[in-house]
């Protein structure tokens, strides 16, 4: 049960990803650096939870769940920061989501998923009338959810 849950966690994170690139390329939500950050807790998240999944070892399973808990934790602040802080300044350049995905070369290496396009206030946009990133924040919360119940499961 714990495995069919995790792939479940990593396939949700990784269409997430899509779903922002999908928001980016197709309808023009130029992402800031905290929506990029987010995008690559949610690749770890989906990558981690895919590798737990494949894993015989429970033990192995549990410590992979406790770091998606986590990670998930800090999307959910990332997405806060992004909301309450980020959004309400002009600029974000060389805030610590600027310096994680620059210092990781993320940018340069991948500018169709990573590259920062717009600054944190121009890129406050909202979906269904709520947040964007409280979107991401409600997914980055079920995803903990999900892997620290994967952590009781068999």
């Amino acid at each position: 049960m714990s495995r069919t849950l995790f792939t479940g966690v990593g396939v949700v994170a990784l269409a997430a990803v899509g779903g922002a690139l999908v928001s980016q390329h197709v309808f023009h939500m130029e992402p800031c650096p905290w929506c990029v950050l987010q995008r690559l807790i949610f690749l770890v998240i989906g990558a981690l939870a895919l590798l737990a999944a494949m894993l015989p070892v429970r033990l192995l399973r549990g410590l992979l769940g406790v770091v998606i808990a986590a990670l998930g934790a800090s999307g959910i602040a990332a997405a806060l920061w992004q909301h309450f802080v980020a959004a309400k300044s002009t600029s974000c350049n060389l805030t610590l989501a600027d310096r994680i995905v620059s210092g990781l070369g993320l940018d340069a290496g991948l500018p169709a998923v990573f590259e920062v396009r717009a600054s944190c206030s121009e890129a406050a946009t909202h979906l269904l009338g709520v947040p964007y990133e409280f979107w991401s924040l409600a997914l980055f919360a079920v995803l903990a959810g999900a892997a620290l119940i994967a952590l009781r499961r068999p």
